[in-house]
């Protein structure tokens, strides 16, 4: 990424009137969205950006087994296995996340891999787009009752 990103999301945050780290935040979920899309992708990983050069890394997180169950965020019922009514076909769950929060309190039994692709492509560029159109919609939404 580059310097010219970070500049455009601190003007869209303040033409729009919303948080630039809210943005900054949806562009490194949007990132991360985009690598679990690409075939060699981690199961877990996380996205760090520096905030001010537009530089990225996304890091692989080597969760050792007895620790994994502790960190999964708890299964919601839209998480379950379900049934197409049209089709009949049984559609699977997303992958299971890990608790950030929690996350941070075992950093330090955590191994972590730089995994950053060399090239995202133009899928990456579409859902980077999706997601930050979404968060901005979101963000106007929450200003709006407030």
């Amino acid at each position: 990424m580059s310097r010219e990103i970070v500049e455009a999301v601190r003007g869209l945050a303040a033409e729009k009137n919303i948080s630039s780290e809210k943005l900054m935040e949806a562009l490194e979920d949007a990132l991360l969205s985009a690598y679990k899309k690409t075939p060699e992708a981690a199961r877990y990983a996380k996205v760090e950006m520096d905030r001010d050069s537009g530089d990225f890394k996304v890091w692989e997180l080597k969760i050792p087994p007895e620790l994994e169950e502790q960190l999964l965020i708890e299964a919601t019922p839209d998480q379950q296995p379900t049934v197409d009514p049209e089709t009949g076909e049984i559609r699977e769950p997303p992958e299971p996340e890990i608790d950030l929060e929690k996350l941070k309190q075992y950093e330090d039994q955590i191994e972590t891999e730089d995994v950053t692709p060399h090239d995202f492509g133009r899928i990456a560029a579409q859902t980077a787009k999706q997601v930050i159109l979404q968060r901005i919609r979101e963000a106007e939404r929450d200003m709006m009752f407030e």
